[in-house]
C-alpha cells in the first residue's frame, strides 16, 4: 500500500503542477478503497475539493495495472472540455465522445483499440444512444478498468437536477464483469440522495456488507465564500444595481438568470452600461459556448450572464463571484451554482437579488417535466412493437409537445416501457404501470425545496449554515462571514442615472416573430390534408409582439394580464392603457416592407373583448380600417396552449373561416398588407394558418401582431 500510495501521489502532483501536493483527507482512502479493494464508492464532497483527482489518479494506477481504460460518465460538454485538459496535465490519456465532436468517434474508437486512451468521457445521454449502445458500450463493458459517475445527484429522483438518462446507469452498473470498480462522485447529496446513489450502485452480492458501497462524506461548508441577499422589489432597480455595483466585485464571476430572455437583456443592459459580459444560455452553440468558457476563465470578459446552462462542472478555481438575478427553485441548486466561486481564493462573493416572479417560473419548470399517467398512456398505445416510429411522426399521434414528449420517452425506456432503435422509438410490449406514488413525492419534495428557497431569503440565522443544512450536513455551523453573521457586505444604494438607463432598458418593445415555413409532419394521420413547405404566397410576414412573458420588463405586466382566475379560467379585460401604449410603440418601430392598411382580429373564446379592444385601439390610432374578426365555427371550443403542433394543426384547421364581409373588405385595400391581432403567441400556429386564410381571401400580406410571446 505504501508503494500504491507513492505512485498516486506522483500522479496527483502532475495532476495539480505542485510538486508539493499530498492528498487532502478522505482523497487517498477512495483511491485505495477503488484500486486495492475494487470497491463501489460514492464521494460527497463540496466543489473544489478535489473529487476529480480521485477518479484520475485511480484511473492511471488502474491502467499501470494492467487494466482497461475508465469510462467517466459527464453531463455536461463544459464538464467534459475541462476534465480531458486535467486529465492530460497529469500524463492520463482522455478522450470524450460527445456531441460537439462526431467527426472525431471513428478516430477516438481505433484509439480506445490501440490501448492509448486511459479515460473516456460520455455523456448519460450516449449510453442510450441505439448506434453506441450496440457497437461500442460491449466493447467498453468488456474491457473497463473502472465506472465513473459524476454529478451522481442526477441518478436520483430526489437530486435538484434528476435526468432519466442516468437512471440507465444502474443497468450498466450491474452489467460489468465482477471486480470492475465504481466511484460516484457528488457535491449535492442530501441525506436521501445519498441512499438512493448507494442502492443504485451497490453490489448486487454485497447485501449491505462491510465490502458494500463505500461512501465518503466530508463537511460541505465553502469557508472562501461570503454570502448575501439583496431584496429590491422591482427589475429595473435589481438591473439597476448590478450596472451601478458589478464592476466593484473582485475578478470574473457569473451572473445567473432563470430564463434565456432575462439573460439575454441583462448581458445587453450591462454591456450598455460598459461592462465586458456576455450572454451564455440554451440558445448558445456548441462551439460559441467554448469560445465564451475560456473568454471567462481568461477573465477577458468581467461576467457571463448565464442560465443553468453554465452550471455543473464548469472549472474556473480564481472565480471571484457569482450573483443571481432570480433565486433556483431549491438551496441544493443554489448551492451547486454558487460552488463555482472561490475554489482557488481566500473570498468570493456569492449575492442572491430575488425576484417577486420567481416562484412563477419555479412552477412553469416543475410542472412541464412531470410525467402523467394520461400521456404515458397515449404514448404506450401510439407506438408500435414490430416497427419504430421518429419523435416528429409520433407527434402526430399524441398530443404532447415536443420537449414534454422527449422526456417521457426518456422516462419510459428507464423503465423498459420503449427503446430507442434505428428510426426512433418502438414499444417493448412490457407491462407498465404509472407510479402515482413515487411521482407524488418528487412533487412533494420539490414543492419543499421551494419553500426552502424562500426562507433562505428572509433568514436571521447564518446563510451558509442554512444552506449545508438542507444537504443534511451534520457539520453545518455558522461562517461567521454572511450578512446574516457579519453584516450586509455589499452596497444597496441604485444610482438614480443606472435606474433610468436600466428603466430604458427593460421598456424596450417590439420582438420579432419569424413565420412558421413548413407543416409539421404526420398531418394527413390527423385528416389534415397539409404537408411540406408551406407556399410562400400563404406564409404570414414576421410578426411583433410587445415583449416575451419571460422578459425582465414588459414581462410582468403582461403575465399580469394574461392570468387566470382561481378556477383556472382566461381573465378577459381591455388592454390597460400601459400596454396599449407600449403595443403603439411597436407599430410606430416596426420597419414593415409596406404599412398596412387595415386591422383584422383573431375571434377568441377566452379573451374577446381584449383582443377586440386590442384592434379597436390599433385601428383608430393608426387610421385603418377594422374588417373585424375572422368567422369562428359554431362548434369550436378553447384551445388548450399545451398542444403540440400537429393536433394544434387539427384543431385550428376548420376553426376559422374567411366571410364575406371580411373576404369584400380585403378586396379594396389596394394592395395594402392587413394586421392580424391576437392576445399572445404561442406556437405560431394559430397566427400561421389565419395568415394562410386571408392571403387566399386576397390579402397581399399578413403581418402578425400580439401582445407577447409565450412558451
Amino acid at each position: 500500500m505504501t508503494d500504491l500510495r507513492s505512485e498516486g501521489l506522483g500522479v496527483l502532483r502532475r495532476l495539480t503542477g505542485n510538486p508539493r501536493a499530498d492528498f487532502h483527507p478522505g482523497q487517498w482512502e477512495a483511491i485505495e478503497a477503488l484500486v486495492a479493494g475494487h470497491r463501489r464508492a460514492l464521494v460527497v464532497e463540496r466543489t473544489g475539493w478535489g473529487k476529480s483527482a480521485v477518479y484520475f489518479v485511480a484511473a492511471l494506477l488502474q491502467r499501470r495495472a494492467g487494466r482497461g481504460p475508465a469510462l467517466i460518465v459527464s453531463p455536461l460538454l463544459a464538464l467534459m472540455r475541462d476534465q480531458v485538459a486535467a486529465a492530460e496535465r497529469a500524463g492520463v490519456r482522455a478522450a470524450a465522445i460527445s456531441s460537439a465532436n462526431v467527426t472525431e468517434w471513428g478516430e477516438i474508437r481505433s484509439r480506445l483499440a490501440e490501448g492509448t486512451v486511459d479515460v473516456l468521457l460520455v455523456s448519460p445521454e450516449r449510453l442510450v444512444n441505439p448506434r453506441f449502445a450496440a457497437e461500442q458500450l460491449p466493447e467498453l463493458v468488456a474491457s473497463m478498468g473502472m465506472l465513473v459517475i459524476d454529478e451522481a445527484h442526477c441518478i436520483s429522483d430526489w437530486g435538484h437536477d434528476f435526468r432519466p438518462d442516468y437512471r440507465r446507469i444502474r443497468d450498466l452498473v450491474a452489467s460489468l464483469p465482477a471486480g470492475v470498480p465504481v466511484l460516484a462522485t457528488t457535491a449535492t447529496a442530501n441525506s436521501r440522495v445519498v441512499t438512493d446513489v448507494a442502492e443504485q450502485i451497490e453490489p448486487a452480492d454485497s447485501s449491505g456488507d462491510e465490502d458494500g458501497v463505500f461512501v465518503l462524506r466530508g463537511p460541505l461548508a465553502r469557508d472562501s465564500l461570503r454570502l448575501g441577499v439583496l431584496d429590491l422589489p422591482r427589475p429595473e432597480m435589481r438591473l439597476a444595481w448590478l450596472c451601478s455595483h458589478l464592476g466593484e466585485f473582485t475578478g470574473s464571476g457569473i451572473v445567473y438568470c432563470l430564463t434565456v430572455s432575462a439573460a439575454e437583456d441583462t448581458a445587453r443592459a450591462l454591456a450598455e452600461a460598459g461592462h465586458r459580459v456576455k450572454a451564455y444560455t440554451g440558445r448558445t452553440d456548441a462551439e460559441e459556448r467554448a469560445e465564451l468558457e475560456t473568454e471567462l476563465k481568461e477573465n477577458r470578459v468581467k461576467a457571463l450572464v448565464a442560465t443553468s446552462a453554465l452550471g455543473m462542472g464548469f472549472d474556473k478555481p480564481d472565480l471571484g463571484f457569482v450573483i443571481h438575478l432570480g433565486a433556483p427553485s431549491s438551496p441544493v441548486a443554489y448551492y451547486q451554482q454558487v460552488g463555482r466561486a472561490g475554489r482557488a481564493t481566500e473570498s468570493a462573493d456569492v449575492l442572491l437579488l430575488p425576484g417577486p416572479e420567481d416562484r412563477d417560473i419555479w412552477h412553469y419548470f416543475a410542472t412541464s417535466g412531470m410525467p402523467t399517467e394520461e400521456r404515458a398512456d397515449a404514448v404506450l398505445a401510439a407506438l408500435p412493437v414490430d416497427s419504430a416510429l421518429s419523435t416528429a411522426a409520433l407527434e402526430a399521434r399524441v398530443d404532447i409537445r415536443r420537449s414534454p414528449l422527449e422526456l417521457l420517452l426518456k422516462v419510459l425506456a428507464v423503465d423498459g416501457a420503449v427503446e430507442r432503435v434505428s428510426g426512433g422509438w418502438r414499444s417493448t410490449g412490457r407491462g407498465w404501470a404509472y407510479d402515482a406514488e413515487r411521482y407524488a413525492r418528487i412533487a412533494a419534495a420539490r414543492a419543499a425545496e421551494q419553500d426552502a428557497m424562500e426562507r433562505y431569503e428572509h433568514l436571521d440565522s447564518c446563510r451558509m449554515a442554512f444552506l449545508t443544512g438542507q444537504l443534511d450536513d451534520p457539520d453545518s455551523a455558522p461562517c461567521g462571514r454572511c450578512d446574516v453573521c457579519a453584516g450586509p457586505w455589499y452596497p444597496t444604494d441604485v444610482d438614480p442615472g443606472q435606474r433610468d438607463r436600466a428603466r430604458q432598458a427593460l421598456d424596450r418593445v417590439g420582438v420579432p416573430v419569424a413565420p412558421r415555413r413548413s407543416w409539421p409532419t404526420g398531418l394527413d394521420r390527423l385528416g389534415v390534408d397539409l404537408r411540406g413547405r408551406i407556399p410562400a404566397g400563404e406564409q404570414p410576414l414576421e410578426g411583433r409582439v410587445i415583449a416575451r412573458l419571460s422578459d425582465l420588463g414588459w414581462g410582468g405586466p403582461l403575465r399580469e394580464l394574461l392570468t387566470a382566475d382561481e378556477q383556472g379560467r382566461p381573465v378577459d379585460a381591455e388592454v390597460p392603457a400601459g400596454l396599449a401604449g407600449a403595443c403603439l410603440r411597436v407599430l410606430a418601430g416596426w420597419d414593415w416592407p409596406q404599412r398596412p392598411a387595415a386591422v383584422v382580429s383573431v375571434p377568441s373564446l377566452s379573451r374577446p373583448r381584449m383582443i377586440a379592444s386590442l384592434a379597436d385601439g390599433i385601428a383608430r390610432a393608426g387610421r385603418l380600417v377594422d374588417l373585424g374578426p375572422l368567422d369562428l365555427a359554431p362548434d369550436a371550443e378553447p384551445l388548450d396552449p399545451h398542444v403540440n403542433s400537429a393536433f394544434r394543426i387539427r384543431d385550428l384547421s376548420a376553426r376559422f373561416r374567411v366571410g364575406a364581409g371580411l373576404a369584400a373588405g380585403l378586396g379594396q385595400l389596394g394592395g395594402a398588407p392587413v394586421l392580424l391581432v391576437d392576445d399572445v403567441i404561442i406556437s405560431r400556429w394559430t397566427m400561421t394558418v389565419a395568415a394562410r386564410l386571408l392571403r387566399q381571401a386576397g390579402a397581399s400580406g399578413v403581418l402578425p401582431l400580439a401582445l407577447a410571446l409565450g412558451s
